[in-house]
């Protein structure tokens, strides 16, 4: 097995420029901000109507079919329908006109999307027993032990994975990572007093104490650049599958809703809680592969970041959000066990996949 080797060329830019994998610094950022990404390729019917439409000036959509049978979470022209009309509330798209984003007929659109976001959920997610508000921490604590998140998927990148699977695992990932914080970061103007100062502790670290170079998403850049791959926000959508795209759908559902702030909450918590015990795996796992303390950063820093993270987000933001509207504490657990279950049917899939000989990613063209 070759270890892995970073990347001696260089990846174009949406408009073809070639650009260096060297780590950008501040003269990168006083120049022009990089085009958005295109839209994605559609996936079916669905996605192929409203990217259409998005592709033009804004206007009054027509009626269209969003269930196509298939179940929600592993529907490709849903999920990468959702995926587009969320990411205008995000960077956008190159081409697509801003007006769109706050469009009466897309939002109408993107509701009956989103419905059967949530019916895909309520299925596949089964509701945490109801508790009291000041259990709320203790039930996070006992709803992650009780499931194995993703560790089957981490103990395999540790041990057994060769350098193509961990590029399929960390393309994957990049949907959300170059993202990161970003979905939890719609709640915190609708948190008061001790959740919402712990929430802002938590991002701060997240987008990096204010330097560009220690944001988490500028780690995972790196960590991407390390492996051979292109680092550029969205370039690798049309690749993965529809259980990637709906754990990210799920985060912008909970964070676009103020009524899914406590969902929204304790989705964060989870991820928080069940963070540095598989990224000290992918750590290990990259240098078993060769890879250089650059491309193993991200992870070493989850690994210290998110044991601080877990208390706070137990405690000092579910703790105090629940105990401050106890009406809510379920929606908290509930959040929890959406994260909880959607990274088990990721795992599930990659393993899956890999266990039969196949990539995990969609077009079965190498990375």
């Amino acid at each position: 097995m070759q270890p892995l080797k970073p990347a001696k060329r260089t990846h174009p830019d949406q408009t073809g420029a070639p650009r260096s994998p060297a780590v950008a610094g501040p003269a990168e950022d006083a120049g022009p901000a990089p085009a958005p990404p295109r839209l994605p390729e559609a996936r079916g019917p669905l996605s192929a109507f409203l990217f259409g439409r998005l592709a033009g000036a804004p206007r009054e959509l027509e009626e269209v079919a969003v269930d196509s049978g298939e179940p929600a979470l592993h529907d490709e022209d849903l999920q990468i329908a959702l995926y587009a009309c969320y990411e205008l509330h995000y960077q956008g798209f190159d081409g697509v006109d801003e007006r769109w984003e706050w469009h009466p007929s897309l939002l109408r659109l993107r509701a009956r999307l989103e419905r059967r976001l949530e019916e895909g959920l309520a299925d596949a997610v089964p509701r945490p027993a109801p508790v009291r508000a000041q259990r709320v921490p203790a039930a996070l604590a006992e709803l992650v032990a009780d499931g194995d998140g993703d560790s089957p998927l981490a103990d395999h990148l540790a041990h057994d994975a060769g350098p193509e699977r961990f590029r399929e695992f960390v393309v994957h990932r990049s949907v959300y990572q170059l993202k990161e914080a970003d979905p939890h970061t719609w709640a915190i103007p609708r948190l008061r007093g001790r959740a919402k100062a712990a929430l802002v502790e938590i991002q701060a670290d997240e987008y990096g104490g204010g330097h560009r170079e220690r944001m988490h998403a500028e780690l995972y850049r790196a960590t991407m650049r390390g492996l051979g791959l292109c680092d550029d926000y969205g370039h690798y959508v049309d690749r993965v599958p529809a259980i990637t795209l709906a754990a990210l759908a799920t985060m912008s559902l909970f964070g676009l809703h103020r009524r899914h702030r406590g969902a929204l909450l304790g989705h964060l918590a989870a991820l928080e809680m069940t963070s540095s015990e598989p990224n000290a795996k992918y750590a290990r796992g990259l240098r078993r592969l060769g890879a250089d303390a650059a491309t193993a950063r991200f992870y070493d820093e989850h690994v210290q970041a998110d044991a601080v993270h877990e208390q706070l987000a137990a405690h000092d933001m579910c703790g105090a959000f629940a105990a401050a509207h106890p009406s809510l504490a379920g929606e908290v657990l509930f959040g929890a066990a959406c994260c909880l279950t959607l990274e088990r049917l990721f795992a599930r899939h990659l393993l899956g996949r890999w266990e039969a000989g196949e990539s995990s990613l969609r077009g079965g063209e190498p990375l």
